[in-house]
């Protein structure tokens, strides 16, 4: 792996429940990643770019270790391996949602359970071993033990006194008839760095280029461009209505009793403001996605 004629970066992309998002989120920034249906090594349309996949649940490991330079992984895995790494940014996006995930503490909903004290001496089914095991301990809660869950971890609340189980939306637990007695670790989706590509400013400005697109493209998911013409007489009223932090671009056109002018603004703001700017004056509204945003 130590191979001098390497690609500049190789970049661990995480193969499981995040990997069809982190594809799109990609394909959003602008790259290009094909996978062979039995292949671990994904192709994307940048020569300086290597792709390797990983379970998310071991990519701190290899990143920290020098076996790929950048990784993106969930926090919740950087903290249970306690892995040495860089964080380079917080990417808020995940297989479901945008909102984060959490780790949770759940019983069934007719345990006595109402307090993790309550759990003295019992037995919590996790696939979050180290972390749930330091979560009690900093409680100061003697537990009998921490065992790992293979999977199906909420047939388990049954089994044993607890289980720590991940939820983006509860619909799991709630189908399940679990009832959530604490969180013990919120966590997002992360680009993650070894420290010495870190280092080297080549890696470092590629790095750099590639979380920027990344963010960009997140950024953009909520937002849209609004185009119209105004016409000179109505601008006042058109823009007053636009959002004041950043002031919309406003072009002349060849009738110069008229303008141009285009802002990008909430998606949900757009489906507010679009008739407002049309009593208002503007005409040839046009909304339309966005790919980056780069605030």
């Amino acid at each position: 792996m130590n191979d001098s004629n390497r690609k500049q970066l190789r970049i661990g992309l995480p193969k499981g429940s995040l990997q069809e998002s982190t594809v799109t989120l990609l394909d959003q920034a602008g790259y290009r990643v094909r996978i062979g249906s039995r292949s671990y090594f994904p192709t994307i349309d940048d020569p300086e770019i290597e792709m390797v996949m990983f379970r998310a649940q071991e990519m701190s490991r290899y990143v920290e270790d020098g076996v790929l330079d950048v990784g993106i992984t969930g926090h919740d895995w950087v903290v249970e391996n306690g892995s040495d790494v860089h964080e380079v940014c917080e990417l808020t996006y995940s297989k479901a949602t945008s909102r984060p995930a959490q780790w949770v503490l759940a019983v069934p909903e007719e345990s006595d359970v109402s307090d993790p004290r309550d759990l003295a001496d019992g037995i919590i089914a996790t696939e979050l071993v180290n972390t749930t095991t330091r979560y009690f301990q900093d409680l100061d809660v003697p537990i009998r033990k921490v065992e790992f869950s293979w999977g199906a971890t909420e047939v388990k609340a049954r089994l044993v006194d607890a289980i720590v189980d991940l939820t983006e939306t509860g619909s799991s637990l709630r189908a399940n008839n679990l009832r959530v007695v604490d969180t013990i670790l919120v966590s997002t989706t992360r680009l993650i760095a070894n420290r010495q590509a870190w280092d080297e400013p080549a890696k470092r400005e590629k790095i750099e280029a590639l979380a920027t697109l990344l963010q960009g493209a997140i950024e953009a998911r909520e937002k849209v461009g609004l185009k119209m013409n105004v016409p000179v007489d109505r601008l006042d009223a058109v823009t007053a209505l636009l959002p004041s932090e950043k002031s919309p671009t406003v072009s002349p056109l060849n009738d110069r009793d008229w303008v141009a002018v285009e802002v990008v603004v909430e998606e949900k703001m757009g489906r507010q403001l679009i008739p407002q700017l049309g009593r208002a004056g503007a005409t040839g509204i046009i909304s339309y996605s966005l790919r980056i945003v780069v605030p």
